[in-house]
C-alpha cells in the first residue's frame, strides 16, 4: 500500500533506525518509545492486522521477536520484555499495518502493559465459551 507509513519504512523508502532485516520483514527503533530499545517488528508485506497475517509470516515473527528481546537481556540489560501486538482502534492500534512491539523492561522501570484483573461471572464465563468455542468450530 503506497500510503502505508510501515509499508515505506519496511521497504526502506524512509529511514529509520534498523535493527534487523531479512527478506520477510524489517525490525526498527520505535520513534515514540516506551522504554529505551523499544523495538518494532514490520512485515515488509502489508496486512492490516493479525486477522489478515498469512501462515509464513506467522510462523517468523514470533522466533524474531523471542530473538530480538534475548538480544535487548544481554545488550541493553533489561531484565525482561514485553511482546505487545494490537489489533484495530479500538485496542490500542495507531497504524493500520501489522506490527509488534518489543518493549524492553527494566528493573524498577515505570509499569506498562499492565490492567486490573476484575471478578467473573460464572455464568457468563460459560456463555463467552459457548459463543467463541461455536465460532472457532
Amino acid at each position: 500500500m503506497e500510503n502505508c507509513i510501515f509499508c515505506r519504512i519496511a521497504s526502506g523508502e524512509i529511514p529509520s533506525q534498523t535493527v534487523y532485516e531479512d527478506d520477510y520483514f524489517r525490525a526498527i527503533l520505535d520513534l515514540s518509545p516506551a522504554s529505551k530499545g523499544h523495538t518494532l517488528i514490520l512485515p515488509k508485506k502489508h496486512f492490516k492486522d493479525v486477522t489478515e497475517l498469512d501462515e509464513t509470516y506467522a510462523a517468523k515473527i514470533l522466533p524474531l521477536a523471542a530473538k530480538i528481546g534475548q538480544a535487548m537481556k544481554t545488550k541493553l540489560g533489561c531484565a525482561g520484555f514485553n511482546i505487545v501486538q494490537n489489533n484495530g482502534e479500538a485496542a490500542g492500534q495507531t497504524v493500520m499495518h501489522y506490527h509488534m512491539h518489543i518493549i524492553p523492561r527494566y528493573a524498577d522501570g515505570p509499569q506498562m502493559v499492565i490492567w486490573e484483573p476484575k471478578e467473573s461471572n460464572p455464568d457468563e464465563q460459560a456463555q463467552i465459551a459457548s459463543l467463541l468455542s461455536e465460532a472457532l468450530k
